[in-house]
């Protein structure tokens, strides 16, 4: 068999291997469902608060309300990190030792802002439950650093 025979045969088996390749993680791809829950059987904070501690209609719209102001507490800090940081690196230029010092103690005095503020919106879910909601809501108490541990992004906001 000549060499040109050959490298077209291992060219053609290769790009069938990639076109397979690709069609298998088209296909096997899970459908998405808009406001469906995530993958993987993971549901969405939300959902596991109102569904473990059984929230009735009006409970329900209270939470609503806030986690509206969590996330914008949560969205202001976010942005004032961000702001920081930037501020933070681009005083990489000037080589101020004090400057870089005030920065990241204001990131840390910020972190601790939004640990505080998810403790408190805890709190105020707490006091949304009824009295017989409490056992449930002692039970969730186990889970609350989970709801935290993933990246904060559009499918993994604190609620």
């Amino acid at each position: 068999m000549s060499k040109e025979k050959l490298l077209t045969i291992a060219v053609i088996g290769l790009l069938l291997i990639n076109v397979c390749t690709v069609g298998f993680f088209f296909f096997m791809k899970p459908p998405h469902q808009p406001g469906g829950p995530p993958p993987f059987g993971r549901m969405e904070p939300k959902n596991q608060i109102v569904e473990s501690l059984h929230f009735d209609q009006q409970q329900i719209a209270e939470y609503e309300k806030l986690i509206a102001q969590h996330r914008q507490t949560i969205r202001e800090l976010n942005d004032r990190i961000q702001a920081t940081k930037s501020s933070l690196y681009q005083s990489l230029t000037s080589e101020k030792s004090a400057v870089k010092d005030s920065l990241i103690n204001t990131l840390g005095s910020l972190q601790i802002q939004i640990e505080t503020t998810h403790y408190n919106h805890f709190k105020d879910i707490k006091a949304l439950c009824k009295p017989e909601q409490l056992d449930n809501f002692n039970d969730l108490t186990g889970q609350l650093a989970h709801f935290f541990n993933a990246k904060p992004g559009p499918q993994h906001r604190p609620h």
